[in-house]
């Protein structure tokens, strides 16, 4: 159950100066929509990459409630570093996509989001790390990784907006199409090695089918959601998708493991390109996937 605070008066918000999200009068907007809502806010703009440092810096000073405003990628630094602490995060949407706001039922008008702030109720949710790393949503390898390396591509040399660069991603990467041979240890116990074009972690059960795709129901169940994509043709690939998204999957589409806490997946390769919460890294493997309930307190409505 939720558990109430006081209305917190003062907040620090980290945003990204270098996100999309993060336009020239957001600090502005950002400490009006807290003030009126009654929070005196610290805004502080940071590189992406200091997001997480900044956030535990505040964290050691004693700073509450620490705010994230922006995307799922600032989010989610701000979460790794509050992630088993006593001290909330507070979310204000300022991104695209904004999947974790949603999820825990953040208002994306501003002015509403504040409110919640100020108001104050917390609860605790899940988180999921991979090889230390804390992820609020989901991880990806195979196709995903690749599409979100074109397009962020497409965004620094072109300009395009995030949308086409990823529907012009989606296309080009199935001309790339290739598979991975993948070997995986679930919860340490059972084991299996198989050749997949993408391999899905998520932080708790997501659903597939619209008009939810993308969404989940629960934050605190305690458990990772995988889903294995059975290796198919280019044609087979896109057949698959469409009926996933028309929640009509077949056995031989897809792969769901149920009661994951722990995952380790291997490759023959000595690294893999990983996409986390909508950002690719590099990561040596293998690569160890676990969840960990309720270590992240929120502030939600």
């Amino acid at each position: 159950m939720p558990a109430s605070r006081s209305a917190a008066m003062k907040a620090i918000v980290i945003v990204n100066k270098g996100g999309g999200s993060a336009d020239g009068d957001a600090p502005q907007r950002l400490e009006a929509a807290l003030a009126d809502a009654g929070v005196e806010a610290e805004i502080v703009l940071v590189e992406g990459a200091r997001c997480a440092e900044r956030a535990a810096e505040a964290l050691k000073q004693g700073r509450t409630p620490i705010c994230a405003a922006g995307g799922d990628g600032t989010i989610s630094a701000v979460a790794g570093a509050l992630a088993g602490a006593d001290e909330p995060l507070g979310v204000l949407p300022l991104g695209t996509l904004n999947h974790f706001a949603k999820d825990i039922g953040m208002p994306a008008d501003l002015a509403e989001a504040a409110k919640v702030i100020a108001a104050g109720k917390t609860r605790l949710v899940d988180v999921a790390e991979l090889n230390g790393r804390i992820f609020i949503n989901n991880s990806a390898i195979g196709l995903y990784p690749l599409m979100v390396l074109d397009r962020d591509n497409q965004r620094e040399k072109l300009g395009r907006s995030k949308r086409l660069a990823m529907l012009v991603a989606g296309v080009r990467t199935l001309v790339r199409f290739r598979h991975h041979r993948l070997s995986l240890t679930i919860n340490e116990e059972q084991r299996a090695t198989l050749d997949t074009p993408l391999l899905f972690v998520g932080n708790n059960d997501y659903e597939l089918s619209l008009p939810q795709a993308g969404q989940r129901q629960t934050l605190d169940d305690g458990k990772l959601c995988v889903m294995i994509l059975r290796s198919k043709s280019r044609a087979g690939l896109m057949a698959a998708t469409l009926r996933a998204l028309a929640g009509r999957v077949r056995s031989d589409d897809m792969i769901r493991l149920d009661d994951v806490t722990r995952l380790r997946v291997a490759s023959r390769r000595s690294h893999l390109t990983v996409a986390i919460d909508g950002e690719t890294e590099m990561m040596r493997g293998p690569l160890d996937y676990r969840i960990r309930p309720a270590s992240l307190k929120v502030i939600c409505p």
